[in-house]
Formats: structure tokens, C-alpha cells, sequence
């Protein structure tokens, strides 16, 4: 996909992350989004959570740099989950805005999201920036509802349900749950497999994959960052991505979930519960205010082609696309 821009750099190459770029790629990232929230330290953005290493190591390929003149001045992530992916976060160094390098970014990434047979393509933006939406629309992405992204602090929930991690199993055990979850998100959405979340989560030391069974059937599961240098942060454990089987039973197996997460950030002795919801799964929305989730901060999802995806009100999933 091509398309005009107006004052690029002559010498502006759009490339492959590599691994010697990812400290000054993260510092990028952290003074561009300080600096558009108008930040007093642009640089302390997110404070030690961490996207850019764990994103470029789950999936390099999906990772770009942009540089001029040799010297690195941008970035943006693709995350596939199957028939499902997001881009994001994609940063500029504020000095080099309005300048066409966004665009050039986007450009590979779309090439990125056709070359993957992504069916729902997705982001998270800033809902009252119209210069944001307004770039996003030119690459057909449109507004739906607002993403909550919802926090609790974290007590010892009474009545746990039956949970275990990814982590406590042995290989086998491990290839098996891999496959249940996939048939839970499959359900949901044709090819959404998240796997790779799981997979990140364990190699990477992020965090664990929480398993929730009703007797011998997997019912829910969620991906979990806890600490510093994940997307979570100090004191914090961040749901990452986690869902229930669809039907009669996912609201009470969600709510299970909701329990099986908390009580295993208790046991990581964090203080605080992190998780996205789009309010158009209004459902899902409800059964975490009612658990006693607020919203700390809210974005809104746009959508490729303005198509649904999951996004839908019988849907039980946890999400933010951040």
C-alpha cells in the first residue's frame, strides 16, 4: 500500500528491528508518548514496564524501525494471533512528527498484516486525538467502542476456583493446554490463536498463563505479565490477553477467571490487578465492574474494514491491543 507523504527525509529507510536497536527504539517510544500527554519527564513514560523488547522477542519479524541517515527515529510492533492481529505501539521522535516517517511505518506494516492473512486487523488509539484517527482512517482502520483499561487492587479472593499455570506442567501437559486454549479463542473468532502470548510468557520469563478447569475441561484461561520490565510493571500483574469458553456457562467461568487471576497475582504479591475491556463485549464489561475493577485509562479500538471481529456482546474476553 502506497501513499503520498509530504517533507520524509530523503535518507529514510524502513527496516527490521534489530536486537542492538531495541534500548534506543524503547527510548523513542517512551519520549514520543510523554511527550504527546505533555509528561513534565517525557522519558518516564510507562516507568519500568516495558513493550518494545518483549514485542521485538515474541515476534521479530513483525518488528520495524525506521531510520534516517543511519540513526534510528521510529518504531511499530505486529502482533499475529492467528487470524487476529494489532499494531503497536508505533512511535516517532517528536522532533521528526508531520514529517511522513509515521506513514512510511505504517506502510511496511500493512504489508506485514496482509503478508500474515490477518482477517481482523486492529489497533488502540487515542480516542480524543483526531490527528490519530484521522492517519489511522486513511489505512481503513475505524472507531468503534471505547477500550477500558481497568485496574483493582488485589486481595485474596475467597472461594478460588480450580486453576493452575502453564508453567507447573510438563511438556506434554503443556502441549495439551496450548491446544485447549486455542479450541476456547477458536470458538470465539475462526483462526484467533493466541498461543504466542503463552509462549512469550513462558520463554521470556514474563509472567505465566493462568488455567482455569471445570473437573477435566479447560474453561478459561489468561495470559499474565507480572513486574518489572514486562508490559505490567512494578507492583502490578497486567492480564494480557484471557478468555472463557463461549455459551450458557462463560459468565460464571469469566468470573472464575477474573478469581483464578487475582488470586495468582496474590501470590506474586503484587498490589495491583491490570486488564483491557472493550465496552462493546458490555457483558464481560459489566461482570468486572460488578468484580470491582475501575478504569484507569480508556483508548478506542479501530477496526480494519470497520468489521466486528470479536467484538461482540456474548463475548467473555479480555483484551486491550495496547
Amino acid at each position: 500500500m502506497m501513499t503520498q507523504t509530504i517533507g520524509v527525509p530523503a535518507n529514510t529507510v524502513v527496516r527490521e528491528l534489530r536486537a542492538e536497536d531495541v534500548d534506543a527504539a524503547d527510548q523513542i517510544f517512551r519520549v514520543a508518548f510523554g511527550t504527546f500527554l505533555g509528561l513534565p519527564d517525557p522519558g518516564s513514560f510507562m516507568g519500568d514496564a516495558g513493550y518494545v523488547r518483549t514485542r521485538r522477542q515474541a515476534n521479530p519479524a513483525g518488528a520495524i524501525a525506521a531510520e534516517v541517515d543511519g540513526q534510528l527515529v521510529g518504531s511499530n510492533f505486529v502482533t499475529s494471533w492467528g487470524s487476529v492481529g494489532f499494531f503497536g505501539p508505533l512511535s516517532v521522535r517528536p522532533e521528526l512528527w508531520d514529517r511522513g516517517i509515521g506513514r512510511r511505518l505504517l506502510d511496511r506494516t500493512m504489508e506485514i498484516i496482509e503478508a500474515q492473512g490477518t482477517h481482523a486487523a486492529s489497533l488502540f488509539t487515542f480516542p480524543h486525538s483526531t490527528k490519530h484517527v484521522h492517519l489511522y482512517q486513511q489505512y481503513d482502520f475505524w472507531p468503534r467502542q471505547l477500550t477500558a483499561v481497568m485496574t483493582k487492587p488485589v486481595e485474596r479472593p475467597v472461594g478460588a476456583p480450580d486453576w493452575t499455570t502453564y508453567g507447573a506442567l510438563d511438556d506434554v501437559g503443556r502441549e495439551a493446554a496450548m491446544q485447549e486454549c486455542r479450541a476456547i479463542t477458536d470458538a470465539i473468532y475462526p483462526g484467533f490463536d493466541p498461543s504466542t502470548e503463552t509462549l512469550a510468557a513462558h520463554a521470556q520469563q514474563l509472567g505465566d498463563t493462568i488455567l482455569v478447569r471445570d473437573g477435566s475441561r479447560l474453561v478459561a484461561f489468561g495470559v499474565c505479565h507480572v513486574g518489572a520490565g514486562t508490559e505490567a510493571g512494578s507492583d502490578v500483574c497486567l492480564v494480557k490477553v484471557g478468555a472463557a469458553f463461549p455459551g450458557a456457562s462463560a459468565p460464571d467461568h469469566f468470573r472464575q477467571l477474573l478469581r483464578a487471576c487475582e488470586a495468582y497475582a496474590a501470590t506474586r504479591e503484587v498490589q495491583r490487578l491490570e486488564a483491557g475491556m472493550n465496552t462493546e463485549r458490555s457483558q464481560a464489561y459489566r461482570e468486572m465492574l460488578a468484580y470491582g475493577f475501575r478504569t484507569a485509562l480508556q483508548g478506542v479500538a479501530m477496526m480494519r474494514r470497520n468489521e466486528r471481529g470479536y467484538l461482540r456482546d456474548d463475548v467473555h474476553l479480555i483484551d486491550d491491543w495496547r
